[in-house]
């Protein structure tokens, strides 16, 4: 696939809304939908035909409910070469908003993996490129910000994971001007509450959240436990689509990109960014609700 670079920028598109719910990334303007994709694990399938057409149809569910961020790394192993095959497969991937990183020791290779990343998905430019936890930043943040001052890129970001490093990020996210931070927050990880999330909303930095879903263990943790009763009125039936309505009614939060291999739970995901979501009373309930399980 050898598209544009224009192909792959985010429409502002109002009627994409009613399907979709855009958040804003404050340091652009640009805007993406609040769930997003990502693909850690459950894409990295090698060439086994069966399971890349399983992720090619995950991927086509993502754009049929408004697309949106598919976030990858060369950490990955095979997961942006399972993404370029199934944008291969698409007629219209107008709504893929593409972020990938950079993650190597040595700074003078960082240009030539984000090109093999490029060729990976089979696109002509990122949308957003992170340097992947904090991996020689300081060398990487100087080749990101000449791409985008070049025009090679619409936005910088950084990314953490576990709470690792929460004290060095705040650092960066103080002293540099990058566009995203990439952390991990969920019901049961809130540590960016304290610092990061006010951080980040002074700053105009857009949040992506990562593992969501502690990599499935937290459904699996409350399958069978009763919700809270603020479930009724955020018209959730679901403990999945509950701990993503938490993530995303935080103020700060812009993106979260569970990773999914399968098509109902993509549209599942994607449905917990429309209707209610919890106010600040709602969501002391819902942490409230959960420590008691």
């Amino acid at each position: 696939m050898t598209g544009a670079a224009a192909a792959f920028a985010l429409p502002s598109v109002p009627a994409l809304a009613d399907t979709a719910p855009l958040r804003t990334i404050p340091s652009t303007g640009a805007l993406v939908p609040a769930v997003g994709l990502g693909s850690w694990i459950t894409f990295n399938v090698g060439t086994d035909p069966v399971l890349l057409d399983a992720c090619a149809d995950v991927i086509a569910a993502f754009v049929d409910e408004g697309g949106g961020m598919i976030d990858s790394s060369p950490m990955y192993g095979s997961s942006q070469a399972t993404i370029g095959y199934g944008l291969e497969k698409l007629n219209d991937t107008n709504t893929v908003f593409p972020a990938d990183k950079v993650w190597t020791n040595n700074a003078d290779m960082g240009p030539e993996q984000i090109a093999q990343s490029r060729a990976a998905w089979g696109i002509g430019r990122f949308d957003l490129l992170q340097v992947h936890n904090l991996v020689a930043w300081e060398a990487h943040l100087e080749t990101l910000f000449a791409m985008k001052e070049e025009g090679q890129l619409s936005h910088v970001g950084l990314t953490t994971s576990h709470g690792r490093r929460h004290d060095l990020l705040e650092r960066v996210m103080r002293d540099h001007p990058v566009d995203t931070v990439q952390l991990t927050y969920n019901l049961a990880d809130r540590e960016a509450e304290d610092r990061l999330l006010p951080l980040a909303r002074e700053k105009g930095i857009a949040v992506i959240a990562n593992r969501p879903y502690r990599r499935g263990t937290l459904p699996q943790r409350l399958q069978g436990q009763p919700l809270p009763d603020v479930a009724r009125d955020l018209e959730v039936d679901t403990w999945p689509q509950l701990l993503l309505k938490f993530i995303l009614s935080h103020p700060a939060l812009t993106v979260a990109i569970p990773a999914t291999t399968q098509v109902a739970h993509v549209r599942e995901n994607k449905a917990a960014a429309r209707g209610p979501m919890p106010d600040a009373e709602m969501r002391r309930r819902i942490v409230a609700h959960f420590q008691t399980l």
